[in-house]
C-alpha cells in the first residue's frame, strides 16, 4: 500500500522546528548568525529535499533536530547550529568541504569535515566505525564542537531507532553504549548520558526495559507520598533560612537499576535507593560551598547519614567537572534515600556538561573559578594521544575508550591509608603526596612488594612504599613523570632552589660587566635588562648569564640601545594603537603591555583612585585624554563602561616586582564590639606587621561594630597576610577589601 505523502503538512512542521530552532538560539546571536543559519537551513532542506527517513519522515527533520539538541540540551550556540543543520549535506550530496568553506567559514567547514565519515574500502579486520570515530577525533584538538554535535547526532538517531530494523538497532545501541554514553558521561552530559543508556536497554533487552518500567510506574503514587512525608521537616527548615531553592525527586535511571540487579544479583524489590532527591539552590558562585552544607546540616538534623555514603564533590569537583554534595541519609520508615544537594550552576554543568562549564568559566573572571578543571586536563591528554597516535583503528578506539573511564586512581599506603590520584599518577606523584622531602629523595618504590622505577603509573588497590636517598635531588626530567600539582610545585620549588646557586655567580659576573659599562646595577637597568632579554624575572636573567645562556658582552648592545632610546624624544600615546606601536620602540619585548612598577620616563601612568589597584590585581590600562595612562583593576567599577564605550583606549598591563613600594588600600571590618578591639586592631596593624596606616573609622551599633581602614601594602599577598591575621583578632567577623 502507497504511503500518501502530505507536502503542505510536512512543510508547515519544518517551518515550526526552523522556528523553534531560532526561538532557542536567538539570546546567543549576534552580527550576522542569523542570515547564515537560515543559509545553512536552506542548504540542508535542498541538499536533502529528496530523501525521507527511515520512518517515512522528510529527512530535514533530523538535521533540525540535532541542532535543537545542541541549543537546548548541550547549551550550544550559533557556530554549532550551523554546522548540525549542515552535518550530513557532504555526505549525502555533491556538496564539497570547501563549497561549506566559501559559503560559511573555516571553523563550520572544520566542524563537518571532522563529522563527515570516511568512504572507500576497507582492509580486511579493520573497522569503518573505528576508523570514523577515529577521524572525528581527530578534530577534537581543533575544536570539541565536532564530538558535542556528535553526541546530539546520536542521540536523535537512538530517539528514533524504531524504524530501524532490528540488527541496524543492536549495531546501534551497541556502538552507543561501547562509546557515546561514555563519551557523554566525560564531558560531564549527565541528562544526555542516561539517556542514551536506558535507549540502549530499550532496544537491546526490550522486555527487562518494559518490566523494569512499569514497575517504577506502579511504585510511582507510594514514591511520591514517601517524598513528600521525607521533605516535610526539611522544606520547612530550608524556608526559615531564607534559601531560594527547588527539590525535585526522581527515580534512578532504569539502566543504573538494571546494572544493580545483574552486579548485585537481586531483585528489583530490594534495591532500596531507587530515587534520589535534588536540592538546587539559586545561590551566589562565592558562597555555593557554605551553602551546599548548610543545606547538609539541615537534612543530617533529621535524618542520620550513612557516613560511608557521603560523597564531597563541591570541595573537590569530579574530574569531568561534576559538582555535588551527595548524602544517603536514613528515612522513618528504615529506607536509604539519596540527597544530591547542588546549586543551579552545579545543576547546568551537570546537565549540560563541557559547554556549561566554559559558559560560567567565561561569565566569572575571577581567579577562584579560573581554575584549570578536570575536563581541561582530560581534553588537553587526548589532544596529546591523539598527536601521538599510531597502530590500528581498532586499538586507538580501545585505548580511548579506557581513558574515557579512568578518572581518578584508588591507592594504599604500606599502613593501608587509602589515597585518591588521578589517572595517570606515578610513584613519585605518590611519594610527593606522603612529603615533599620524601617525594625530593625518591629513588624508586615497592609496588605489591615488586621494585618500580619513579616512572612507574599508579594502578587501583596498589600498594605503595617509597624507596629514599639522601643523594637524590630533582631534576628537569621530574616534571615530565608527575601529573599532581603538588608534586609540579614542589619540583619546581627545588629546582628555584638549585638555579638560586647558578643565579649567585651571574649576578657577580653582570655587576663586573657593568662596572665596565661605567652603569650601576638600579633597578632601572635591571628592568631594562630583563625586558630587552625577555627574561621574567631578575633570577631568570641572572640565571641564564651564570649558565652561558646569554652572553655578558651582549649587555654593552642593551646600552646603545638605551641611549638611541633617550635621543628619540618624548612619545605621544593617543590610543592603545599608538601606545603598542611606541612600546615597540622603548622596549621590544612584551610589546603590546605595559609593565607597572618598571621605571620608564617615557611612559606616563598614574594608578586610577577609584579602585586604587595592588601589585597582584588584575589590571588594565586606559588611555586618558589629559592625564597619561590610568591604571585601573578589572573589577573597578567603571570598567564595565571604559570597556564597553572606550575599548580603542584600553591596553594590557601586569605587574613587576616592587616590593619596596607602598599602594594605599582599604579594609571593612565587621565584628562584635567589645573593650580593647580597636586596640587590637591597630597593633596587628602597625606593630605585628608594621604597615602604615593613612586613616581609621570606627562605627559602634549597639554590639556591632563596622571600621574603615586605609593603610599601605606592598601587594595582593602583603593584603591577604593582613587579612587573616585581621580575621583572627577576637570580636572580629569579617574583613573585607574595598574600592575607595
Amino acid at each position: 500500500m502507497k504511503t500518501v505523502i502530505d507536502a503542505e503538512k510536512e512543510n508547515r512542521q519544518i517551518v515550526n522546528m526552523y522556528r523553534k530552532l531560532m526561538r532557542s538560539v536567538r539570546p546567543m546571536m549576534k552580527g550576522d548568525d542569523s542570515k547564515q543559519i537560515r543559509l545553512a537551513f536552506n542548504t540542508a532542506v535542498e541538499a536533502h529535499k529528496e530523501m525521507r527517513r527511515k520512518s517515512g519522515e522528510p529527512y530535514i527533520y533530523h538535521p533540525i533536530a540535532v541542532a535543537q539538541i545542541c541549543v537546548d540540551e548541550i547549551g550550544l550556540g550559533p557556530t554549532a547550529v550551523i554546522a548540525a543543520l549542515l552535518h550530513d549535506v557532504v555526505e549525502d550530496t555533491d556538496m564539497e568541504v570547501k563549497d561549506i568553506e566559501k559559503l560559511f567559514g573555516v571553523k563550520v567547514a572544520r566542524i563537518i569535515d571532522g563529522l563527515t565519515k570516511i568512504s572507500g574500502v576497507f582492509q580486511q579486520g579493520s573497522s569503518q566505525q573505528a576508523e570514523n570515530f577515529r577521524k572525528m577525533l581527530l578534530t577534537l584538538s581543533e575544536d570539541i564542537r565536532v564530538i558535542l554535535i556528535k553526541i546530539a547526532d546520536r542521540l536523535h538517531n537512538m530517539r528514533t531507532l524504531d524504524s530501524m530494523p532490528r540488527n541496524s538497532q543492536l549495531k546501534i545501541s551497541s556502538e552507543t553504549i561501547y562509546l557515546y554514553a561514555p563519551l557523554a558521561h566525560r564531558l560531564g552530559l549527565y541528562a544526555i548520558k542516561t539517556e542514551l543508556e536506558d535507549l540502549y536497554l530499550k532496544y537491546t533487552e526490550p522486555d527487562v526495559f518494559r518490566d523494569i518500567a512499569n514497575k517504577i510506574k506502579q511504585t510511582k503514587a507510594s514514591r511520591n507520598k514517601f517524598i513528600r512525608e521525607f521533605l516535610e521537616p526539611i522544606d520547612e527548615a530550608l524556608n526559615q533560612t531564607g534559601f531560594n531553592y527547588t527539590i525535585k525527586g526522581r527515580p534512578k535511571s532504569i539502566y543504573s537499576i538494571w546494572n544493580k540487579i545483574k552486579k548485585q544479583k537481586i531483585a528489583f524489590e530490594e534495591i532500596y535507593d531507587l530515587f534520589a532527591i535534588r536540592i538546587i539552590l539559586d545561590t551566589p558562585f562565592e558562597e555555593e560551598k557554605a551553602a551546599c552544607w548548610k543545606v547538609y546540616s539541615i537534612v543530617t538534623d533529621f535524618y542520620k547519614p550513612n557516613p560511608d555514603r557521603l560523597r564531597d564533590w563541591v570541595s573537590t569537583p569530579k574530574s569531568n567537572g561534576y559538582e555535588s554534595l551527595h548524602v544517603t541519609v536514613m528515612s522513618r520508615t528504615g529506607q536509604w534515600v539519596e540527597v544530591q544537594i547542588r546549586t543551579e550552576r552545579m545543576d547546568q554543568i551537570a546537565e549540560k556538561g563541557v559547554a556549561a562549564h566554559w559558559k560560567y568559566k567565561d561569565s566569572h573572571k575571577d581567579q577562584s573559578f579560573n581554575r584549570e578543571t578536570g575536563i581541561e586536563s582530560w581534553l588537553a591528554k587526548v589532544r596529546e594521544m591523539l598527536e601521538n597516535q599510531d597502530g590500528s583503528a581498532i586499538e586507538f578506539v580501545n585505548d580511548f575508550r579506557n581513558n574515557l573511564f579512568a578518572e581518578e586512581v584508588y591507592v594504599f599506603t604500606p599502613k593501608g591509608d587509602l589515597r585518591i590520584f588521578p589517572s595517570g599518577a606515578t610513584a613519585l606523584d605518590f611519594a610527593f603526596d606522603i612529603h615533599s622531602k620524601i617525594g625530593a629523595n625518591c629513588i624508586g618504590a615497592k609496588v605489591n612488594n615488586k621494585l618500580v622505577p619513579i616512572s612507574h603509573k599508579l594502578r587501583n588497590g596498589d600498594q605503595i612504599e617509597i624507596l629514599t636517598s639522601a643523594k637524590q635531588k630533582p631534576n628537569e626530567d621530574w616534571l615530565k613523570i608527575v601529573v599532581t600539582s603538588k608534586a609540579v610545585s614542589k619540583i619546581k620549588d627545588s629546582l628555584r632552589e638549585q638555579k638560586k646557586l647558578v643565579a649567585i655567580d651571574g649576578k657577580e659576573i653582570v655587576e663586573r660587566k657593568l662596572k665596565q659599562l661605567k652603569l650601576e646595577m638600579t633597578e632601572e637597568i635591571m628592568s631594562g635588562l630583563r625586558a630587552y632579554f625577555d627574561c621574567r624575572t631578575n633570577l631568570d636573567f641572572f640565571y641564564l648569564v651564570g649558565r652561558g645562556g646569554i652572553d655578558p658582552s651582549q649587555i654593552k648592545k642593551y646600552r646603545e640601545e638605551k641611549k638611541r632610546r633617550e635621543l628619540a624624544g618624548p612619545l605621544v600615546i593617543h590610543d592603545a594603537k599608538s601606545f603598542e606601536k611606541e612600546i615597540k620602540k622603548v622596549r621590544g619585548v612584551d610589546s603590546d603591555q605595559l609593565l607597572i612598577g618598571e621605571n620608564m620616563d617615557k611612559i606616563d601612568y598614574t594608578l586610577a583612585k577609584c579602585c586604587n589597584p595592588i601589585p597582584g590585581d588584575d589590571v588594565f590600562g586606559f588611555v586618558t585624554v589629559n592625564e597619561g595612562i590610568k591604571i585601573h583593576r578589572t573589577s573597578c567599577p567603571n570598567a564595565v563602561e571604559l570597556m564597553s564605550n572606550y575599548g580603542y583606549r584600553i591596553i594590557k598591563a601586569k605587574w613587576t616586582s616592587q616590593k619596596e613600594l607602598a599602594f594605599l588600600a582599604g579594609l571593612r571590618i565587621t565584628g562584635t564590639d567589645r573593650l580593647g578591639l580597636v586596640q587590637d586592631v591597630t597593633r596587628v596593624i602597625s606593630n605585628d606587621l608594621r604597615v602604615n596606616m593613612r586613616s581609621i573609622s570606627i562605627d559602634t551599633n549597639e554590639t556591632i561594630f563596622e571600621g574603615k581602614i586605609m593603610l599601605f601594602v606592598h601587594d595582593t599577598q602583603h593584603l591577604e597576610h593582613l587579612i587573616s591575621k585581621l580575621e583572627k583578632v577576637e570580636g572580629v567577623v569579617r574583613v573585607d577589601r574595598f574600592d575607595s
